[in-house]
């Protein structure tokens, strides 16, 4: 949606959408605001309890029956695997999600990579589509008062303008942009250090893949390093996705950078953050 400062100082129920790579800041402004009364929905938090839930237990449980002494256990009834996953740690989503290349070396072959990636996107968009109803949730049952919608970096390459239209219509779009080189590479080598569930767009992962089988001379994505190739492919997933994060901010949106969201420290920053922003856009 779309305010003026006047309007969104008297917004009673705040509702904001925080858009942009995987550590720029989203999840730190989200952890920040639930001290002050915001409703903290991660995207990725419900794609693992809800809607990939059971694939990742069924993994699990796969690997599981390949030991004799769990694989009696189970098909027993005598243990139980849950999935564990906090909104902090998305481990079991980034287990499920996995990383291409050699299986041997950790990696996923590329069929079930691409079968993965599939359900991983199915689970962001439902997930998005879940938006509405948890701000109702969050007022009506919990009684927090503002909602704030921390969803994956992955959102701007689902392809789905009807997530984004519901967004729009719910939340106020925030764009965290990154706008230095320096603050680039420190984004790139914490993800690289500290990764996120990565969702692909089809065309992309081919292109790039092509690309990198050919520079190191490989046949099969089987052949890759899963490690290299997620170092080699995040800058460029990185660099693909700022356009399509700017278009989805520029006609519906609010755009920071993420050396201002470093500089938030309580809710009143926040808020402050965002009128500038509106005003900002507001006088181009």
């Amino acid at each position: 949606m779309k305010l003026n400062v006047e309007e969104f100082r008297a917004w009673k129920h705040r509702c904001v959408t925080l858009l942009g790579m995987s550590g720029v800041g989203k999840t730190y402004l989200s952890t920040l605001l639930r001290r002050y009364d915001w409703f903290h929905y991660s995207g990725d938090y419900r794609i693992g309890t809800r809607y990939l839930d059971e694939p990742i237990i069924d993994l699990v449980k796969q690997q599981a029956m390949q030991i004799p002494l769990l694989r009696d256990l189970l098909r027993r009834d005598w243990i139980t695997i849950r999935n564990n996953i906090k909104v902090d740690d998305l481990g079991p989503v980034l287990s499920y999600v996995g990383k291409l290349g050699d299986p041997e070396r950790g990696g996923v072959p590329l069929e079930d990579f691409r079968l993965r990636q599939a359900m991983y996107r199915q689970g962001e968009i439902a997930a998005m589509y879940d938006v509405p109803e948890f701000i109702r949730k969050a007022r009506g049952i919990y009684g927090y008062q503002h909602f704030v919608n921390d969803v994956g970096g992955s959102l701007c390459e689902l392809q789905e303008p009807k997530v984004i239209d519901l967004l729009v219509k719910h939340t106020l779009i925030l764009y965290i942009q990154v706008t230095n080189q320096e603050e680039e590479e420190k984004l790139i080598q914490r993800a690289q250090s500290d990764p996120k569930p990565l969702y692909y767009r089809p065309a992309f992962l081919d292109e790039q893949l092509k690309v990198y089988l050919q520079e190191n001379r490989l046949e099969f994505a089987a052949q890759m390093d899963p490690d290299e190739f997620t170092r080699w492919v995040f800058p460029r997933l990185f660099h693909s996705r700022v356009p399509r994060y700017e278009a989805i901010a520029g006609p519906h949106g609010y755009t920071v950078t993420s050396h201002e969201v470093a500089e938030v420290r309580d809710e009143n920053d926040f808020l402050e953050l965002l009128e500038n922003a509106i005003a900002r856009a507001a006088a181009r």
